[in-house]
């Protein structure tokens, strides 16, 4: 692991010195190893690591490039992290969206379209039926995602999705006890998306930042997994 770890060090090192340039593609490999005083076998275990980080990209039948390097795309690769993340590093992850995503609340209420408020009531009347947690998280994703994409910044948007993943958020709802969850939810939806239609930027940032800290709440008080069930009924 040593070694592969230092293979990725040095390839990181001539991305970052310009030597490989993004969208470039990368020498041969027996010319790479060669290059970098490291074994073939290192060089693809670093290869493959860096392509699972976005850093690199493999064509099949063309050769390995580095990527785009965009913020958004290597963001992306920390999703897993989120996913498995319980107990207090989950509420870690909690506590940096509270951080983060009323300050983009904030911003939309100035921003925000009335034909992205109507969309934004749709997606919370859609909500209100919703047969299971999953059906309620796809909609919750999608309300939080649309005020957040208005700021017009990708990497804030890619990073709020990957503090609060699909996964996360259905382990939080279920922590929370679903339908008492679910019916908190939707009302601090309701004020979030009030402050919105009334461009009151502090009374939005306020009510994103009260659901937030109940979503934080509620992952504190328990995070024990149920088997999903129909909210209604």
């Amino acid at each position: 692991m040593a070694l592969t770890d230092e293979a990725m060090d040095k390839i990181k090192a001539m991305i970052v010195a310009g030597e490989l340039a993004p969208g470039s593609r990368l020498p041969k490999e027996e010319l790479l190893a060669s290059q970098l005083g490291l074994s073939r076998n290192s060089l693809r275990e670093a290869v493959r690591a860096l392509t699972a980080m976005r850093i690199l990209v493999a064509r099949q039948g063309d050769g390995t490039y580095v990527s785009s390097l965009e913020p958004q795309l290597l963001l992306e690769s920390l999703s897993f992290a989120s996913d498995v993340s319980q107990g207090h590093t989950a509420l870690q992850l909690l506590q940096i969206r509270r951080l983060l995503e009323p300050a983009a609340t904030a911003l939309a209420a100035t921003l925000l379209t009335p034909d992205d408020l109507r969309d934004l009531g749709d997606t919370l009347e859609r909500s209100k039926s919703s047969a299971t947690v999953a059906d309620f998280v796809a909609h919750d994703i999608a309300f939080h995602a649309r005020i957040v994409e208005v700021v017009g910044n990708p990497v804030l948007s890619m990073l709020l999705r990957v503090l609060s993943t699909s996964t996360q958020r259905v382990r939080v709802v279920r922590a929370g006890q679903a339908r008492r969850a679910v019916a908190h939810a939707h009302r601090d939806h309701q004020q979030i998306l009030g402050a919105l239609r009334s461009r009151d930027a502090l009374l939005a940032a306020s009510a994103a930042t009260v659901h937030i800290t109940a979503v934080e709440q509620w992952l504190a008080a328990s995070l024990i997994e149920a088997p999903e069930a129909p909210l209604a009924g």
